[in-house]
């Protein structure tokens, strides 16, 4: 048995009990039944997450991983490759997007190399870099399986370390120029989606560059054998996830599978930023289908794609922010919503406790 079927098998249902004792605690509340909404919602969950009905989340890491892509050579984004080994430097100086919102949500910003066509040094930065980029898809397999497999678990094994210096809850982010195309590309083969539907306008690209960003996918999905599409029985199953994954995919994409299904083997929720990082949310619920109880999807996407994605996982988006950032700067701003349906638990009165009359 493999490294990371012994991972997926170690991933358990979440605790239906201590839903229950969620929902009770909530129904006692000096409020209309089910009138909070959504923080409700994310009460019971993080609650069954956890087996603790009042969690309470001192440690909580945004994990930022980055990769270049072959797919570049295609002309598909609005910046150069050069730009992903910049943000990183930026991300490690504190000055990204991703840096402020994480400080706003006292959460800290995990940096980690698993596939920069560049050699950095810093000393915050975790590398676990598999290649310098992946292989261009429009051409050939992005990536063997022997490396999608590694960046996998190179990305559970970070949640593990984390986990045992006490963190307790996960963001999910990204860095990679090309990878709204690779999640597009994804979205196509694992949902029978249309490229039409699927490929957005990343960076900020053009009509023209759009219409053939739409085209670069087609052909790395023929050039892959993942077109013509995948019956539900194949296209539904984890092998072709993985499948999919190694072929169109990219390394910062297979170490967010890593950090989702870790975060489910270590029983702490994970809030998945955008596009890309659902597009891993995705690859992640088809390989093991329990990871998918432990994500929070935080915001809806301006990537076209976004909402189609995340109706295949089975997640509802919290917030329409109109945000197409990716860095996980969605999900953080999510920390603050579980902060607060934590406090409802801990700190709002019962009726009894207030003397408040039901009726």
């Amino acid at each position: 048995m493999s490294n990371l079927q012994e991972i997926i098998g170690a991933i358990a249902p979440i605790h239906a009990d201590v839903v229950e004792q969620a929902n009770d605690h909530l129904n006692q509340l000096t409020k209309p039944q089910g009138s909070l909404g959504k923080l409700e919602d994310i009460a019971r969950q993080v609650a069954g997450i956890t087996g603790e009905v009042k969690p309470l989340f001192d440690k909580k890491a945004v994990i930022v991983m980055a990769g270049d892509h072959g797919v570049c050579e295609e002309g598909i984004s609005a910046f150069p490759a050069e730009v992903t080994p910049q943000m990183v430097l930026n991300f490690l100086h504190g000055g990204a997007a991703v840096n402020v919102l994480a400080r706003h949500a006292g959460a800290d910003v995990v940096c980690v190399d698993m596939g920069v066509n560049a050699d950095l040094e810093h000393p915050n930065l975790v590398s676990r870099k598999v290649r310098k980029g992946s292989r261009n898809m429009a051409r050939e397999a992005a990536l063997t399986l022997e490396e999608t497999i590694q960046a996998i678990e190179a990305g559970v094994e970070l949640v593990d370390d984390l986990a045992l210096k006490g963190y307790q809850l996960f963001a999910t982010g990204e860095m990679g120029i090309g990878n709204t195309t690779a999640s597009a590309a994804i979205l196509c083969a694992l949902a029978d989606v249309d490229a039409e539907i699927s490929v957005g306008r990343g960076t900020g690209i053009d009509d023209a560059k759009w219409l053939h960003k739409r085209t670069v996918v087609n052909k790395a999905l023929h050039v892959n054998g993942l077109r013509p599409a995948k019956d539900d029985a194949i296209r539904t199953s984890g092998d072709f996830a993985l499948e999919v994954l190694s072929k169109v995919g990219g390394l910062e994409i297979a170490g967010l599978v890593g950090v989702i299904l870790g975060a489910a083997k270590n029983r702490c929720p994970v809030v998945v930023d955008g596009y890309i990082s659902s597009a891993a949310a995705l690859v992640a619920s088809r390989l093991a289908p329990l990871s998918a109880s432990y994500m929070l999807a935080s915001h809806l996407s301006q990537e076209q794609g976004h909402a189609k994605m995340l109706e295949a996982v089975g997640l509802s988006a919290m917030l329409q922010m109109d945000m197409r950032l990716g860095e996980g700067t969605g999900a953080v701003l999510v920390f603050n919503l579980i902060e607060a349906a934590g406090k409802i638990m801990r700190e709002m009165a019962t009726f009894e406790s207030a003397g408040v009359s039901r009726e």
